[in-house]
C-alpha cells in the first residue's frame, strides 16, 4: 500500500527523503519473529504498527480495543471475520476492524525472502467520536432522515489515489522525528476517518436513493446516474430533473457529495469498473460497458483513480 513515496527491499520499507529515519526504521524491522514482527510508533490519540511475516501460517488473531484501519503493503492475507469467513486482502485495499471485533488471518503467500508486509493505524474512540460530532455539520444534516452512519461498521474496498496519498503521507510523519510531528499525524488521521466516514456516508444515501429514488430531486438525479454510467452528462437537464437552477443545483449536489455530478459519475464508473473485473470480466468488456471509447483513456483513468492498472486488479484477484 505505501508505494508512493516508499519502496519496498530486502523487507525494508525505506523513505527516500530521509535517511536518519530510513536507518532507523530499518534497524527497528530487523525480524525478531517470523509471524507478525511488529514495528510501532505512536501518536496523538494513535498508533501505526507495521507488520511484516516471512513464513506461512494460519488463524493469526488480530484484535484491537479502538478503531483499527488496515492495509495492505505487499503480498496478500486472507481475512477471517464474523461475517464473512474467506475474505482475500490485497495491496491497495482498506480493511476496518471495529473496537474489540476479532478476526483471524491466514499467511498463504509469506515467504523469508519475500514477507507479507501490511499497516494498521488505531484510532481512539474519543478522537473518532470527535471527527464524527464535525462531520454532522457538515454531511449528516443533509443525509436522509433517520440514516446512521457508524464510523466503526466494516468496511473493506480497494481505496482511491488519494486516499492512497493520505496514507503515505500519514506513514512518513509517523516515522519522522519532526518538531511538529504530532500536530501533522493528528491532521492526517483526521483526514482518513473523515473519508472513511465520508465513504459510510454515501454509501447510505446510495442505499437510500435506491430504495426512494423519487424522494427529492436529488436523489432522483443520482438515481439516474447509477442508471446511466456510460451516459454523457447533460447539466441543464439534471438540474431541470432536480427541479433547481443550475447553480442551486451545483451547489446542494457538491454540498451532499463534496464532488461535482461530473466527479461522482466517474467515482461511480470507477467503482462499477473495478466490481466487474473482479467478476473476471475483460478489461475491454468493462471500458465499453461504461462508455469509454478508448481503452487505454480508461486504463489511464483507472490508474489515476486507484493506483493500479485494470489488469493487475483481474490478476490479482485470481486468490478468489
Amino acid at each position: 500500500m505505501i508505494h508512493a513515496n516508499y519502496k519496498y527491499k530486502r523487507g525494508v520499507l525505506m523513505n527516500r527523503s530521509f535517511s536518519t529515519e530510513k536507518t532507523r526504521l530499518e534497524q527497528k524491522r530487523s525480524p525478531v519473529q517470523l509471524v507478525e514482527n511488529r514495528v510501532c510508533f505512536a501518536g496523538p490519540h494513535s498508533e501505526l504498527s507495521i507488520y511484516d511475516t516471512y513464513e506461512q501460517a494460519q488463524q493469526v488473531s488480530l484484535k484491537a480495543d479502538s478503531l483499527l484501519y488496515c492495509g495492505m503493503v505487499t503480498g496478500a492475507k486472507v481475512m477471517h471475520t464474523q461475517h464473512n469467513g474467506h475474505v482475500p486482502f490485497l495491496p491497495h485495499e482498506s480493511f476496518i476492524l471495529a473496537p474489540e471485533e476479532e478476526v483471524f488471518i491466514d499467511f498463504p503467500e509469506a515467504r523469508l525472502e519475500q514477507p507479507t508486509t501490511c499497516l494498521t493505524i488505531a484510532i481512539s474512540k474519543e478522537r473518532v467520536a470527535q471527527i464524527c460530532d464535525r462531520m454532522n455539520d457538515i454531511m449528516f444534516k443533509s443525509m436522509p432522515y433517520d440514516t446512521v452512519i457508524d464510523p466503526n461498521q466494516h468496511l473493506h474496498t480497494i481505496h482511491t489515489q488519494a486516499t492512497q496519498q493520505v496514507l503515505d503521507r500519514l506513514t512518513s510523519d509517523f516515522v519522522q522525528n519532526d518538531p511538529d510531528r504530532d500536530l501533522l499525524v493528528d491532521f492526517g488521521v483526521s483526514e482518513l476517518v473523515t473519508r472513511i466516514l465520508r465513504h459510510h456516508g454515501r454509501d447510505a444515501l446510495l442505499r437510500f436513493t435506491q430504495n426512494s429514488p423519487d424522494a427529492n430531486g436529488l436523489t432522483c438525479v443520482i438515481y439516474w446516474i447509477e442508471q446511466n454510467l456510460a451516459e454523457p452528462l447533460d447539466i441543464n437537464l439534471l438540474a431541470k430533473m432536480a427541479c433547481m437552477s443550475r447553480s442551486r443545483f451545483y451547489e446542494s449536489f457538491k454540498r451532499q457529495l463534496a464532488c461535482t455530478p461530473l466527479e461522482y459519475q466517474h467515482q461511480r464508473r470507477m467503482n462499477r469498473a473495478h466490481q466487474r473485473l473482479q467478476e473476471k470480466c475483460s478489461v475491454t468488456e468493462v471500458s465499453y460497458e461504461l462508455g469509454y471509447q478508448s481503452l487505454s483513456h480508461f486504463s489511464r483513468r483507472f490508474h489515476q483513480h486507484f493506483g493500479v492498472s485494470p489488469r493487475q486488479v483481474t490478476q490479482t484477484h485470481k486468490i478468489n
